[in-house]
């Protein structure tokens, strides 16, 4: 597959992400997260996302036993600051992230991981005072580079004038653009790298439509309920028709415009399913034309979605700036 650069690091162009080996798409079952790893390496894929939270631990504990098994040349990123508690709150404090980062690495089975993001911000904490926590855990070879999640063009500008950012990741797909609206932008003037997490659409961008979810994140989403998610699979519809015109699948070509965004781009598509994880690896070889991108924006142009991105319960520590 081909690479793409994270900090001094060349990884694959194309990333997975290992929220539902936690569970929260499903019952989850660590045979099959391991059979989807498998497939990961065999499809030249070497960077790998995850967090203390998946699960609450299950992810990390998952990969930490591939890691065991395989002894893979891989990039590891995890993430820490959400307080699972009633309600969920953000800690950004050196206490807490250190704690977790050390659950984290005894979880992988890792001295280090190559990056290490603050999953949300804590806005009553300095972002100053949080790089530099950040900073002391590169100096002590905990963790390669630092990272933060769901955060705006502002906050990145503030913590990478303290110390040099090597990525931010936040959603970011064919139906969820607002990065275009300054932090893209903003990461490739700053030599960042951005990560777009969601890059399929939380499942919406397979071959085949999905049912209406029932139970778990998306069931309360408001991309997902009626009226929207028929709307909503109507248009996608129209695009996955493009794909199989090409005999492309239809992941793979949304990774692929998702690629077509910069070269600093790397998209971390989520499967704890070996079959979906090859159709989608297949996006890194796509080569989009001027009329496969004039076609796709006509089929699927901005602001598309039927409804926003996360339900109001769900935007704890979002960063909004436009």
């Amino acid at each position: 597959m081909k690479t793409r650069a994270l900090g001094n690091l060349q990884v694959s162009a194309i990333g997975l992400g290992t929220m539902s080996f936690g569970g929260i798409f499903g019952a989850t079952d660590q045979a099959e997260s391991l059979a989807c790893l498998d497939a990961m390496l065999d499809a030249g894929m070497t960077f790998i996302d995850t967090a203390n939270i998946y699960g609450m631990g299950v992810s990390e504990d998952v990969i930490g036993h591939w890691l065991g098994l395989r002894k893979p040349q891989v990039a590891i990123a995890t993430k820490a600051s959400v307080v699972n508690e009633i309600p969920r709150r953000i800690d950004n404090s050196e206490g807490y992230l250190r704690a977790e980062l050390e659950i984290s690495l005894r979880r992988l089975k890792r001295d280090h991981v190559e990056l290490f993001y603050i999953h949300r911000r804590e806005h009553a904490r300095p972002i100053e005072e949080v790089v530099g926590t950040l900073k002391r855990f590169i100096d002590e070879g905990k963790i390669g580079g630092y990272g933060m999640s769901e955060v705006a063009p502002d906050t990145l500008r503030c913590a990478h004038a303290v110390h040099p950012c090597m990525a931010i990741q936040n959603e970011y797909s064919l139906w969820t653009r607002q990065p275009e609206l300054g932090l893209i932008q903003t990461c490739a003037e700053l030599g960042v790298t951005f990560i777009p997490f969601s890059p399929l659409a939380r499942g919406m961008l397979g071959d085949s439509p999905i049912a209406p979810p029932t139970d778990g994140f998306r069931s309360t989403n408001p991309r997902f309920t009626e009226p929207n998610f028929s709307a909503n699979t109507a248009k996608i519809n129209e695009f996955r028709a493009f794909c199989a015109a090409r005999e492309w699948s239809t992941p793979a070509t949304a990774l692929a415009w998702v690629l077509s965004r910069g070269p600093h781009l790397i998209p971390i598509p989520g499967t704890r399913s070996a079959t979906h994880l090859r159709q989608f690896a297949q996006g890194a070889d796509i080569v989009l034309t001027t009329e496969d991108l004039a076609e796709i924006n006509r089929i699927l142009p901005a602001g598309f979605a039927y409804g926003d991105r996360y339900a109001d319960h769900q935007t704890q520590a979002i960063e909004r700036y436009c």
